[in-house]
């Protein structure tokens, strides 16, 4: 892996895991649309915009085997978002991924292991995303991408596809905010806590730099980590242009302080950014919104010194 160069590079993944090009995979677009290359770059901060990749088309189809939606397109998206990021962290840049959902990140961490680090993920979500395939409601794999990544539920997969996720060892993942203990029992699903540390949003909003702190030193002592935000970890009076709401959650404050803490930390190879839906906000507003947070919490990792990183 090159030095880093202080750039960072946008990568957009225009993928809707519910098998359609609707949604969260034209999330990427509306970023752009609200400003978002223009908002970073006023900080001062180097910005290349790679572009989105370009995926097959969908089909919603369910896989009777599986039981996932689509798996040979979910595959060319994780192999097509492995690739990007190991360029981008071999040129040294820093890659901002903006999804789609949640399966980017089995492509971000594929990257991180195609460029020669081991995978390790911060993962801030309102959702522990470890369903067993067969028990999803939705077949969508932004169920599921966090337990396949701790190696769960993955023999039913097609074999192409089990080669293509990376392998995270339990404790080289730390959980924040997930909120939906209440939903898989009620499922009968059990929790991935225990196996994987999580932290509930209450001790979050309490104190989110101390929190931050915390689970960046933790990772950090195993080696370089990767950030995975997806913006259901707010409260839907935060964030409403979501597809599946939760009571409770962060608020935008909260949230921008944990992830500018986290960005201190020299040790983030790069970060994710998923689940806004701009179908769901035909005004723009939320896109707004989101562009203001990336571009306060990435100015933060460039103007953090040596004592605030932690790393």
């Amino acid at each position: 892996m090159s030095a880093p160069t202080g750039l960072i590079e946008i990568i957009g993944v225009p993928f809707n895991s519910d098998g359609t090009n609707e949604g969260v995979a034209r999330a990427p677009t509306a970023l752009r649309h609200a400003g978002l290359v223009d908002a970073l770059t006023r900080t001062g901060l180097a910005v290349s915009d790679t572009g989105d990749l370009v995926l097959p088309q969908p089909t919603p189809e369910r896989d009777p085997d599986s039981h996932i939606i689509s798996p040979a397109r979910l595959l060319a998206m994780i192999e097509g978002v492995r690739g990007a990021v190991a360029e981008s962290l071999e040129r040294g840049a820093f890659p901002l991924v903006l999804g789609g959902d949640c399966p980017v990140l089995l492509g971000c961490l594929g990257g991180v292991a195609a460029a020669g680090d081991i995978p390790r993920v911060l993962f801030v979500d309102g959702h522990e995303d470890a369903w067993p395939p067969a028990s999803s409601t939705t077949g969508e794999a932004a169920d599921m991408e966090l337990g396949w990544l701790i190696g769960r539920d993955t023999a039913g997969l097609p074999a192409e596809l089990r080669r293509a996720i990376p392998v995270v060892q339990p404790n080289d993942a730390i959980i924040l905010g997930a909120r939906d203990e209440a939903e898989l029992a009620d499922a009968g699903v059990v929790s991935i806590e225990g196996v994987v540390q999580v932290v509930r949003p209450e001790a979050i909003s309490h104190d989110p730099d101390a929190v931050a702190r915390d689970v960046s030193i933790g990772l950090r002592r195993r080696g370089p980590f990767w950030l995975h935000i997806d913006l259901d970890v707010l409260a839907t009076d935060s964030l409403r242009a979501i597809d599946y709401p939760q009571a409770g959650g962060l608020d935008w404050v909260t949230l921008t302080s944990l992830t500018r803490r986290v960005l201190m930390s020299r040790s983030v190879l790069g970060w994710d950014v998923t689940i806004y839906n701009p179908d769901l906000d035909p005004g723009g507003g939320d896109a707004e919104r989101i562009v203001r947070y990336l571009a306060a919490v990435q100015e933060a990792r460039d103007t953090a010194s040596p004592s605030d990183s932690f790393a």
